[in-house]
């Protein structure tokens, strides 16, 4: 596919490359429906509510029910199973991974004359051909997959201020080798390695309890850096934060600020990020030049103090509260201050909107399930979002929404979200037609994608490694081939 999309862009002419907006992506992990104030959360967003009143409400905007799988819609344009066919998420020193035979939207913007970045979390593979560095972008900067994927010994599996769990309590589940052949998503539990933060593809650090304290305002410099550097020429800027999953460590100068709970003063310092990534574009000049995204890439953990008002369920489920992510889209000039769109948008939709708004032809040659919604975020009177959404959870799909009717397939429970947000009165029995269009719906698709299993006509292949290796050994030695020698990290 990377073949194609170079010999595209070789018929066109570099006059048209680079026409577009700035583009950022702040893309936060397990952050609740309504944990900020846009959606009805309770602590202080000023920041988050300015850019609200400033720009554009998504509310029916989805992401997929897990952090992987939500990532590999956000880079690529498709549904998550098409492109990273897994159970559930990676893991450190996974075989498999993002295919760097997928197309992501860095590469569509790289390829039209922007400078690329990614700064913050990755969870699409952390061998060397699945890194950022290896799908489009120019610099990483990060922890390349969730925070509690380390040593229990290190803060990765308790709050600050909590013990250590034990190692049986350390222990996490992971898929059936018998049932997914073999356990190629990674290391689990307590084989899991020190926490590796990466500069482009070198290990910098092993990122310990006091280390994870920072990383939200490590990753805001770096991002701030970058757009000074590149105000003169367009950019794309993905900030995908470890913030606010679990454990939750906001910076000290953010303990105890929200007076609720950790993973409340983390939201806290992510509207602070945020007001310091926009007042940098206010500063530069460059606000009106820029289009800002701000989502999460899955519903909030209940479990772990997130909230999901009014949506029913949370993080790993299909429910709303799992999948419909509180989004904000921002263009001072462009997007209509105080604007909000009921219409149904997803994490896959970034890629052909943003190659829309930058003019990017080649990714017409791409195969895509999402769609350009820049005519929604502008304002235009006929825009629509999609008809049909699928929620699939790891090979499963388990639900079909189309307008404001969703049906949840295995119990044959219908709901009009209209009217039924919380997904509470099950009136599948009072409208059998419509669960019959739905149940067609899903028909199509499982045609496609498939139901209850990895192999369908339309799943691409992951990527593979032979013999995947952790980016830090328990002993602290960072394993050779991704740092220029190999170093011990204390």
């Amino acid at each position: 596919m990377k073949s194609l999309l170079a010999s595209l862009l070789l018929i066109l002419s570099p006059a048209i490359f680079a026409a577009g907006p700035n583009i950022i992506l702040i893309n936060i992990d397990d952050l609740g429906y309504a944990d900020i104030g846009p959606f009805g959360g309770k602590v202080p967003t000023p920041n988050l509510d300015r850019m609200a009143k400033e720009g554009m409400k998504l509310t029916s905007h989805y992401a997929a029910p897990l952090c992987s799988p939500s990532r590999a819609a956000m880079m690529t344009g498709c549904h998550p199973k098409r492109v990273l066919p897994i159970p559930g998420v990676l893991f450190p020193a996974a075989a498999v991974g993002l295919s760097p035979d997928q197309i992501t939207v860095a590469e569509v913007l790289k390829e039209a004359g922007y400078a690329t970045a990614c700064i913050g979390k990755w969870h699409l593979g952390d061998q060397p051909g699945f890194l950022p560095t290896h799908q489009g972008f120019d610099h990483y900067f990060g922890i390349p997959y969730s925070n509690d994927m380390g040593p229990a010994a290190e803060g990765s599996k308790s709050n600050p201020g909590s013990p250590a769990p034990s190692e049986k309590e350390a222990v996490r589940k992971g898929p059936s080798p018998k049932k997914h052949g073999g356990d190629e998503t990674g290391l689990k539990g307590v084989s899991q390695p020190p926490l590796p933060l990466l500069d482009d593809h070198n290990v910098v650090e092993r990122v310990k309890a006091a280390g994870q304290h920072t990383m939200t305002r490590r990753y805001t410099e770096r991002a701030v850096k970058f757009i000074r550097e590149h105000q003169t020429a367009p950019f794309f800027l993905y900030l995908p934060h470890n913030a606010v999953h679990f454990p939750h460590y906001p910076h000290q100068d953010h303990l105890g600020k929200s007076g609720v709970s950790l993973q409340k003063d983390w939201c806290m310092e992510v509207d602070a990020s945020v007001g310091q990534v926009l007042d940098t574009l206010r500063e530069l000049k460059l606000d009106r030049n820029t289009l800002v995204v701000f989502t999460s890439d899955n519903g909030g953990p209940l479990q772990q103090g997130a909230d999901n008002t009014p949506l029913r369920g949370g993080k790993n489920s299909t429910l709303e509260g799992g999948v419909r992510v509180c989004t904000i889209a921002w263009w001072p000039g462009k997007i209509t201050a105080g604007a909000r769109t009921a219409a149904i948008t997803s994490h896959m939709d970034w890629l052909p909107t943003f190659g829309a708004l930058a003019r990017c032809r080649n990714v017409d040659g791409l195969k895509l399930d999402g769609m350009d919604i820049s005519p929604l975020l502008l304002g235009r009177k006929d825009a629509a979002g999609h008809d049909v959404f699928h929620y699939y959870h790891g090979f499963n799909l388990q639900a079909v929404r189309s307008g404001p009717w969703k049906l949840h397939l295995e119990k044959t429970e219908l709901y009009n979200l209209d009217f039924d947000i919380g997904e509470a009165s099950n009136i599948a029995a009072s409208h059998p037609d419509i669960v019959a269009r739905l149940q067609k719906h899903a028909e199509t698709m499982r045609a496609d994608l498939g139901d209850k299993t990895r192999d369908a006509p339309g799943v691409r292949a992951l990527g593979h490694v032979a013999n995947p290796q952790p980016l830090i050994g328990h002993d602290g030695k960072v394993r050779p081939g991704f740092d220029k020698a190999a170093t011990f990290l204390p």
